[in-house]
């Protein structure tokens, strides 16, 4: 049974779509109002892509050959399951092709992936202002982590706690 919608298709990201996964990031970021902090580019996600070792993979969504969508995701590990996760670091689905179960469709092939790399579970996050995406995921079954806060170290400040 095919669960995608129709002319819709999921493949993962091969050398050449570096430029792609660059598109889709800012366009997220633009949605996300966050344009000013999207500094990739096309070569640093060929390199964490198709770097040996890879750092993250992407899948892109197609609707009858055209990408209209992408997903990047990256294994982690949970101590006290003593076994990997799936972590979806971005989703993005052109806007003119949402509310068709595409989101679903994505969702549902990361999940079978992450089951079938022996994952205990599948994490994310999203802004706390973004009403649409959490009720989809609330749909989903998914449950927030309101116990946990995210911290993070980056640009000088990491610098300074690695001593350079």
């Amino acid at each position: 049974m095919n669960l995608l919608p129709d002319g819709v298709t999921l493949r993962d990201a091969v050398p050449g779509d570096e430029g792609l996964v660059d598109h889709f990031v800012r366009q997220l970021a633009i949605y996300e109002k966050m344009e000013h902090l999207a500094t990739g580019t096309p070569e640093m996600f060929a390199t964490a892509l198709f770097g040996a070792p890879p750092r993250v993979f992407a899948l892109i969504v197609e609707h009858e050959g055209a990408p209209i969508g992408l997903a990047l995701y990256y294994f982690n590990f949970s101590t006290f399951m003593a076994r990997p996760g799936l972590y979806l670091e971005d989703i993005f689905v052109d806007p003119a092709h949402r509310g068709r179960g595409i989101g679903k469709a994505i969702f549902r092939e990361l999940a079978a992936r992450a089951l079938d790399q022996g994952c205990a579970r599948m994490e994310w996050s999203v802004l706390d202002w973004n009403a649409p995406s959490i009720a989809f995921y609330r749909a989903l079954g998914a449950v927030g982590m309101e116990d946990w806060t995210v911290q993070r170290l980056q640009g000088d400040t990491l610098a300074r706690v690695a001593g350079r």
